[in-house]
């Protein structure tokens, strides 16, 4: 499976932004844009699909940025991915349904559903939370290392 940058810069985003939301502020796309090396206008169309989905709440004015719209453990990772990706759990198209109807059940029952189902168990089954705290883990192991 192959993930879309716009999905992989919603999930990096989403982290970002769940960290300030768990200190109480309110992030800008342009500071998410500088510390993720992401360009600003590509986080906007991001930003703009995850508030469209409930994920995210925005702020205006001078201050104004983004915080998540719910708790960082009730955000899973098919949540952002379903929001921002277009044809994440699209149905695979028929192989040869009309010449030979047993292989294609034979595929779509024992690859093509079962892949399906093992994505969707997979993503569901992770958290932005999950992320920001294993992304804070890292960090905290780098900077273990940096001080020996």
């Amino acid at each position: 499976m192959r993930l879309s940058a716009k999905g992989r810069y919603a999930l990096a985003a989403l982290i970002e932004i769940a960290r300030q939301t768990q200190k109480g502020e309110i992030v800008s796309v342009l500071s998410i844009s500088e510390k993720l090396g992401i360009s600003k206008i590509y986080l906007e169309q991001v930003a703009t699909s995850l508030k469209k989905s409930g994920i995210i709440q925005s702020t205006k004015g001078a201050r104004g940025g983004y915080q998540l719209a719910q708790e960082a453990r009730a955000i899973t990772v098919l949540d952002v991915l379903a929001a921002v990706e277009n044809t994440l759990m699209e149905k695979s198209d028929e192989t040869v349904s009309e010449q030979s109807p047993s292989i294609e059940a034979a595929m779509r029952e024992l690859v093509f559903n079962k892949l399906d189902r093992a994505v969707e168990t997979c993503l569901s089954g992770v958290t932005i939370q999950d992320l920001l705290e294993y992304a804070d883990r890292q960090n905290s192991e780098q900077a273990f290392m940096l001080n020996m």
